[in-house]
């Protein structure tokens, strides 16, 4: 049932659209900014961005003014127990994959029309191509994004879109209901690789059905 007129909550509503907004913007906005876009006036959300500073759900840079989202919001998705387990039972098997391939990897799930990278594991090699825990890129561009949305459980070996040189050699995480993250090596192939992509691609396999091992194993002491 849709909640009525009687039921609204003005200064809830300006929140989330601010939050809303600077999520789907790439730089910074100032405070007219901020009201123009969001049909407001600057003095209708004054309050509410000193609050949401407060709070650190926005950022305001001290000399030019300009608001960003901070990474509260990723903070708090962190700690919703489902993203929490499935970053728990990925980072130990990430580790040992990383070491192996000698190549960096990361694990990434579903944000709406986004990939969104929720876990990251270093190369320990002198050389790696490193995502940010937080990033997100359009599902359709990237071979994480396809795994993703195929759900199937055949990896994908594709060359990056978007980093030149850039191999990505994804696997599909999965449980009883189906995908529900992808790990992904983004392959760096140099005169100094010691793991060639074949070899990277059997061990990323394997990663990801370890991980989705664990997950069904929890999820039946669960029941």
């Amino acid at each position: 049932m849709t909640a009525g007129p009687e039921y609204a909550a003005p200064a809830l509503d300006k929140g989330l659209d601010i939050l809303e907004l600077l999520a789907r913007t790439s730089g910074a906005l100032n405070q007219s900014e901020i009201a123009e876009a969001t049909g407001r006036s600057t003095n209708q959300i004054f309050r509410v961005l000193s609050t949401l500073e407060r709070r650190g759900y926005v950022f305001r840079d001290k000399q030019s003014g300009l608001y960003s989202l901070a990474m509260k919001l990723f903070e708090l998705a962190h700690q919703h127990p489902p993203l929490r387990g499935l970053v728990s039972a990925a980072l130990p098997i990430m580790q040992e994959l990383a070491q192996q391939a000698r190549q960096s990897c990361n694990l990434a799930v579903l944000d709406g029309t986004e990939v969104r990278v929720i876990a990251q594991v270093e190369s320990p090699a002198d050389f790696g191509f490193r995502v940010r825990v937080g990033a997100t890129f359009g599902v359709a561009t990237t071979a994480t994004g396809a795994v993703l949305c195929t759900d199937s459980d055949v990896p994908l070996v594709r060359a990056d879109t978007l980093q030149p040189g850039i191999t990505d050699v994804v696997a599909p995480v999965r449980n009883a209901s189906g995908t529900i993250a992808a790990l992904t090596v983004p392959y760096v192939a140099t005169t100094f690789s010691e793991v060639d992509a074949e070899r990277v691609l059997h061990l990323a396999t394997r990663a990801a059905m370890k991980i989705s091992q664990v997950l069904r194993s929890e999820a039946l002491r669960g029941t």
